[in-house]
């Protein structure tokens, strides 16, 4: 059975005591996740007892460390419902996976007058690459609106921008402002039958809701390990190999070669022609352990719990009056996140004074501006939940918005 009180006795560092012996109350998992000590003696263990580089040594230490980091990459393609390992990349961020998809294949298959279709609900990691290729070939970025009332894309719109110069459409499998799950293979079928390929950015997707790369069909999927319980400098890009076997590497160097002369190289077999130099083994080792910790919750459960609390925290939210949360309220296309504005203060302001309250919240524009300008407002509060948090937490936060509103009015003081 589920029991995140239970799952939060994994996490040492929620043990922490903050801002004189406030218990730590960590609600900024969308930023990045904390670690489960599986993961943390996982790396701990590669370190000490397999550290060598990988794929060049003969000598039994380097065979052991290359077999750690093959089998992360078929822990992660599994994960995420890969058919098999051989297209999935491993990278240093979701970020990095976007720029791969972006700079070996946008670069070498757009030209002037084609068009990429991008949500309005993107992080920048998925809109700033397309921008910079798209000047570097004349493409044009097209934006799918989002219905601001909803919170949701405006899929009514699809049929009319999806043109014969559509040639890629970007989307992301969870808004990380909005917390909206998007129907990725109900736009991944319209943009296939248009003559494009689907790019979806799971960094929010993977670590909260069950993910199949292959039903939902997507053409390309980026995630993040460390906002799925894995280390910083982890991540994966998982493409359907014909497409990694078109496009060009995006970084040169060792590793990704077959053989190189003075004046040209062949490259790699995939998906180590995308692995340059040394890879993040590491990093890579430890995002299987996280992949292994999740899959041993069990997804489903997983998403259920962050549910669970998202539709707590609106109902807590709601009683205090004076909250304007965005993004939808129906939980079947609703992750765990919640961002929302309190009366007059801005969320800055918020974010610094619940934190005296041991309250960890995100506050600032979530690398989401041109969402913002849609929403119309300069930045938002958000909470966002894991495994780990309980309703407990989110009494905690409700508690910390009641001082600071207290405090704007001038009848109260901070607590310490």
């Amino acid at each position: 059975m589920f029991d995140a009180h239970v799952i939060r006795k994994d996490f040492p560092i929620l043990e922490k005591r903050v801002h004189g012996d406030k218990p730590l109350v960590y609600l900024d998992s969308a930023a990045t996740s904390q670690h489960p000590r599986q993961v943390i003696n996982t790396i701990s263990d590669f370190y000490e007892h397999s550290n060598a580089n990988v794929h060049r040594g003969v000598y039994a230490l380097g065979e052991e460390a290359t077999q750690r980091y093959e089998g992360a990459r078929d822990k992660v393609a599994a994960f995420i419902g890969a058919p098999g390992p051989q297209g999935l990349v491993f990278v240093r961020s979701a970020t990095e996976a976007l720029n791969t998809v972006a700079g070996g294949w946008g670069r070498k298959f757009l030209k002037p007058g084609d068009e990429v279709l991008i949500s309005e609900m993107e992080h920048h990691s998925n809109l700033v690459p397309w921008q910079m290729i798209a000047g570097a070939t004349g493409a044009k970025l097209v934006p799918l609106p989002v219905n601001i009332e909803t919170g949701l894309l405006d899929l009514d719109a699809l049929p009319a921008l999806l043109t014969e110069r559509t040639k890629l459409v970007c989307v992301t499998q969870m808004s990380n402002v909005l917390g909206t799950i998007n129907p990725i293979r109900q736009i991944a079928d319209a943009a296939h039958a248009a003559g494009a390929l689907v790019l979806v950015d799971g960094a929010q997707g993977a670590p909260h809701i069950p993910t199949d790369v292959v039903a939902m069909d997507a053409d390309f999927y980026a995630l993040s390990g460390h906002k799925m319980l894995g280390p910083t400098g982890s991540g994966a890009l998982w493409a359907k190999p014909e497409h990694l076997e078109a496009m060009d590497p995006f970084l040169g160097g060792g590793e990704m070669i077959r053989e190189v002369w003075f004046d040209r190289s062949t490259y790699n077999e995939i998906p180590y022609k995308f692995e340059a130099g040394t890879p993040p083994i590491a990093p890579a080792v430890g995002l299987g352990a996280a992949c292994d910790y999740l899959t041993d919750l069990g997804m489903d459960a997983v998403h259920e719990h962050e549910v669970e609390l998202t539709r707590y925290a609106i109902d807590r939210l709601d009683d205090l009056g004076e909250v304007t949360i965005h993004g939808p309220r129906d939980m079947s296309v609703k992750g765990g996140v919640v961002s929302f504005w309190y009366g007059d203060i801005h969320p800055h302001d918020l974010g610094t004074i619940v934190d005296t309250f041991g309250v960890c919240i995100r506050a600032g524009h979530h690398c989401a501006q041109p969402l913002m300008r849609r929403l119309g407002v300069p930045a938002t509060a958000r909470a966002s939940f894991n495994v780990y948090n309980t309703t407990e937490d989110i009494d905690a936060l409700i508690d910390a918005l009641t001082h600071a509103k207290e405090i704007f009015a001038g009848g109260g003081g901070l607590p310490f």
